[in-house]
């Protein structure tokens, strides 16, 4: 207001007093208005636009720390993915490692089975052979031996009279030895 007097210099202070006095401005109640319109201001400020202003920039420190802190994690999660990957690709590679071992034992027990059953079919064989050997032996035997009687028993016969015991071993004997060159 002092700066409106100043303004309007010492003559024109009637044109100002006359203008206010047309709109009705009453200097005192104006000049009180001013005053106590400061004094709200200025609590105002102190006490609701600094607080308000303090929150905003918390508010604002927040939201920077949370970017930040999304920044953060999302490199985290980045690095987590890769390791991720990285362990995947181990673990394929030790399964890999371990089918193909699998795959190697596997033709290694395979071929050890082969042989323990080429073993066990030769010995069956081998088995069988000797016992075929005996069998042959054996029949062998039996066959001269019916052979030796029916030579005794046909030379009985022919020859009209019984032989004896020692005869019979004889001729049983001797067709034996004859025998046994031709088998």
């Amino acid at each position: 207001m002092i700066a409106l007097l100043l303004l309007a210099g010492p003559n024109s202070g009637g044109q100002i007093q006359q203008i206010a006095n047309t709109f009705g401005v009453d200097w005192p109640h104006l000049l009180s208005q001013i005053i106590s319109f400061s004094v709200v201001c200025a609590l105002l400020y102190r006490f609701a636009y600094k607080p308000v202003l303090k929150i905003l920039d918390e508010r604002r420190q927040q939201i920077a720390q949370g970017l930040a802190d999304t920044e953060k994690i999302k490199a985290e999660l980045a690095q987590a993915e890769a390791t991720c990957r990285d362990i995947v690709l181990q673990a394929n590679g030790q399964a890999t490692k371990l089918i193909e071992e699998a795959h190697a034992a596997a033709g290694r027990v395979q071929d050890l089975e082969t042989q323990k059953a080429i073993a066990a079919a030769e010995q069956i064989l081998a088995k069988s052979r000797e016992a075929a050997a005996q069998e042959h032996a054996r029949m062998l035997t039996d066959l001269k031996r019916e052979v030796g009687q029916l030579v005794v028993q046909a030379a009985t016969r022919l020859t009209g009279r019984i032989l004896t015991k020692a005869d019979q071993r004889r001729m049983a004997e001797d067709t034996i030895e004859r025998l046994t060159p031709a088998a």
